[in-house]
């Protein structure tokens, strides 16, 4: 990777580094952002879902000869009518199920109607027979020899080359580590300790459902508008589908209320499209309801885990062998990149000099799994984070010392074989951070009888999940007053991006910030390319493009400055909005009166309206080898850790989160206002997901917890007491700034630091999530039915 311009040169910023707060909430807070949900289009239609109520069956037959003759009802479709399959890395997906459901929720037919009334009432009239399946549910047994298949047909599917789909079998992909000889350093260990985890599925729970409307037209051109976190990625995707050139097809994306990953590839576009198609052109809109999130959207993967760990007696980890399996669901195109993702990160944020891993992605006749914060490291870590505090018990150090024993740092060599940067960041100081701020080693004394009280540490890392080519570019704008308009192709989902890359304008270009508007949707036809708004890429790369945007403005504004002042273009700055000669601040010309073109008193003009082109790939990305894995991914490694102090009541297994801390290394903290926020949120959703999230399923597989009733997401009572944030600026040479990315890592290691924590109150082991109160009071009467804790 090249090291490209060094940051750290600069000690004081006007803009950056500054507490400012989103530049975008008042829009939301009063109402005024406008959505995908907003949106009504002249002679709109609406439709709804037939949703199978099998996991795995055959499709016989379907009577559609009733819902037809309801009033108001343009059409009822089913997948015989769409042959498309779709998908981001591997086309495995159905717009609508096509000879065979493969989870309870998929949707089989579709009504078309004038209106939801009328959509809703015909949807119920469809009858459709089915044969009932073998169906698997645990990627254990999907792995068997005879296990029921859910796509007979895998090796038809087109994918990407960097992805390894087996043929007659439920694997979807499997992504190979080897780096050293693991099977001979196992035999060099003093210490061998083997273990198995897990987590189950979870919801994204946005506050916006899933949302599309489609215009197909009489030239053949196709209109989306979308809640979407990344609109090129829908575009791109469909015409592939579709066999459409992009050029006629244009995605619009107004706010998106929350994303989470569920809305990171593509989704319900295709089917919005085609029906468009078949109501001859008129606007089509699906808007999932709350119960059609949980049962019919993409959720985030289920996890299982096998570890076994070698270490020698001094603490220094030699071996790891590592097994992940993501459950998939019933389709994977997004998911196979998680495993992948998770097999290069493996062993946490620790050098090993001996490690096999194999991460697959696995079929099952589950709802199908996409991107979630944290893109699968968030399951590992459990895993991993976990392992790690039971080893150090194993060895006899403490888990403070231990994890700092075998912390990477510069010049370590990754998985991959990647040796770490000087300018990497260091996890150790987010380590000790985190202790300090607990008082790690300090006991303390419960509030009453029954309860127990214990702390927990675990580290974490991530480099964005992403293609070694992947671009970002961005286009500043200047308006005739000298105002100032950014347009970026990463979509604001609430993380604050798009606030960051104003001060980094308003740095750049030396403008008041109040100058600065950052265009608040994305529009393919005119907004400028971004791969996609995932990976915490986005203040990095987009960050870059935006930077070079800028100085290519500059070059303009210079240019026709030094014409105009009759001065060398070398003794020109920009300050406080005027063009001035270097060492003669007398002689200036203020930018508004040059960013349109330059006119001379006599009306002559020069040089034209300024538009700054920016953009940015990585340099040095390559491929990874499919057998060893061997490579170089990461665009950059942001590290952290994190540590709770808790109290556990052993009657009835409630936990209480007295004190959560939080240390990220993000080189430079462009906005430390906008970093905390995201920590707080990240933080409160970790806490829901290892307390309380899981999908629940009957046997046969129908998801029995479709709504925020019985699907347990955490409230304002579940913030914990204390939360104290510890941000360290080790800046990065080739980062915005040295900046890093931060957003989805501030989720990542709270459910072992919990996991971690209840061991050090109780001395029970959790290995599974989430941990429930049922959980945790079973555990404790299994692993210590002594008279003291029970």
């Amino acid at each position: 990777m090249s090291a490209g311009k060094n940051w750290t040169a600069k000690d004081r910023y006007r803009f950056v580094g500054k507490p400012i707060a989103q530049l975008d909430s008042s829009e939301k807070v009063t109402g005024s952002a406008e959505y995908v949900g907003d949106l009504e289009l002249p002679g709109m239609l609406h439709t709804k879902l037939l949703r199978s109520p099998l996991a795995h069956a055959r499709i016989l037959s379907t009577d559609t000869s009733k819902a037809t003759k309801v009033p108001g009802v343009v059409a009822v479709l089913t997948g015989k009518e769409f042959p498309h399959r779709i998908g981001l890395y591997l086309t495995d997906r159905n717009i609508l199920a096509r000879e065979k459901v493969r989870w309870a929720g998929e949707p089989v037919a579709v009504v078309v109607a004038e209106s939801e009334e009328a959509a809703e009432e015909a949807v119920e009239l469809v009858r459709v027979r089915y044969e009932e399946l073998p169906a698997v549910f645990d990627v254990r047994e999907a792995l068997k020899p005879g296990a029921p298949l859910v796509h007979e047909n895998l090796s038809e599917y087109q994918h990407s080359p960097v992805f390894v789909p087996v043929p007659g079998t439920n694997i979807a992909n499997v992504f190979k580590i080897r780096k050293g000889n693991a099977h001979q350093a196992f035999k060099e260990a003093d210490t061998i300790l083997e273990n198995e985890f897990s987590m189950p599925q979870v919801n994204h729970a946005p506050m916006e459902n899933h949302t599309s409307i489609a215009r197909y037209l009489p030239d053949g051109r196709i209109q989306i508008w979308t809640s979407a976190q990344s609109p090129f990625a829908v575009r791109y995707t469909l015409g592939v589908a579709l066999g459409v050139p992009l050029h006629k097809i244009s995605v619009y994306v107004p706010y998106v209320g929350g994303a989470f990953g569920g809305k990171a590839g593509i989704n319900f576009e295709p089917l919005v499209v085609l029906l468009s198609r078949k109501a001859g052109g008129r606007p089509v809109r699906l808007e999932l309801s709350r119960e059609e999130e949980f049962t019919t959207a993409p959720l985030r993967q289920a996890f299982y885990a096998w570890m076994k760990s070698g270490a020698k007696r001094d603490g220094k980890i030699i071996a790891e062998h590592i097994k992940f399996i993501y459950d998939a669901g019933a389709y994977a195109d997004y998911g196979v990149n998680i495993g992948r993702a998770a097999g290069y990160s493996c062993t946490g944020p620790y050098e090993v000099a001996n490690v096999e891993c194999d991460s697959m992605t696995v079929y099952t006749n589950h709802p199908w799994g996409t991107a979630f914060r944290g893109f699968g490291h968030l399951e590992f870590l459990w895993a991993v984070e976990r392992q790690m505090d039971m080893l150090a018990c194993e060895v006899g150090m403490d888990p403070v010392s231990f994890r700092l024993r075998n912390a990477m740092h510069a010049g370590s060599i990754t998985a991959t074989g990647e040796k770490l940067r000087e300018d990497a960041g260091r996890v150790d100081q987010c380590i000790q951070a985190v202790a300090e701020a607990i008082e790690w080693g300090k006991r303390e004394e419960a509030r009453g009888p029954g309860k127990f009280r214990g702390k927990g540490v675990a580290a974490l890392w991530k480099a964005p999940a992403m293609p070694p080519n992947t671009a970002s570019s961005a286009i500043v704008k200047f308006n005739e007053d000298g105002t100032a308009s950014l347009s970026v192709g990463v979509t604001e989902i609430g993380q604050g991006t798009a606030s960051v890359l104003a001060q980094v304008v308003a740095e750049e270009l030396e403008l008041p910030l109040e100058k600065i508007r950052v265009v608040p949707f994305r529009n393919t036809d005119v907004t400028p390319y971004s791969w996609q708004t995932v990976a915490s890429r986005n203040l990095f790369m987009e960050g870059r493009a935006v930077i070079n945007a800028c100085q290519d403005a500059k070059e303009q504004i210079f240019n026709m400055a030094a014409q105009a002042l009759r001065v060398p273009r070398e003794q020109l700055d920009l300050k406080d909005e005027k063009i001035v000669v270097r060492g003669q601040p007398d002689k200036s010309i203020p930018l508004a009166l040059v960013v349109n073109g330059y006119t001379y008193p006599d009306g002559s003009a020069i040089g034209g309206p300024v538009i700054g082109r920016g953009c940015f790939v990585p340099s040095g990305l390559t491929y990874l080898n499919p057998e060893t894995g061997r490579g170089l991914p990461a665009l950059c490694w942001t590290f952290g850790a994190q540590a709770v102090s808790i109290e556990v009541d052993v009657a009835t297994g409630e936990i209480k989160v007295l004190k959560v801390a939080s240390s990220f290394d993000v080189g430079k903290s462009i906005n430390p206002l906008l970093v905390k926020g995201q920590v707080y949120g990240g933080v409160v959703q970790s806490l829901s997901i290892g307390l309380t999230e899981g999908y629940a399923y009957s046997e046969r597989g129908v998801m029995i917890n479709n709504n925020l009733t019985d699907y347990k997401i955490a409230r304002a009572g579940d913030i914990p007491e204390e939360h104290e944030i510890s941000i360290i600026e080790n800046p990065q040479s080739d980062g915005p700034y040295g900046a890093r990315g931060v957003g989805e890592l501030t989720m990542l290691s709270i459910p072992p630091a919990i996991g971690n924590a209840i061991y050090d109150a109780l001395g029970v082991e959790i290995k599974n999530l989430p941990m429930t109160r049922e959980s945790i009071w079973r555990a404790t009467r299994e692993q210590k039915p002594s008279a003291e804790v029970a």
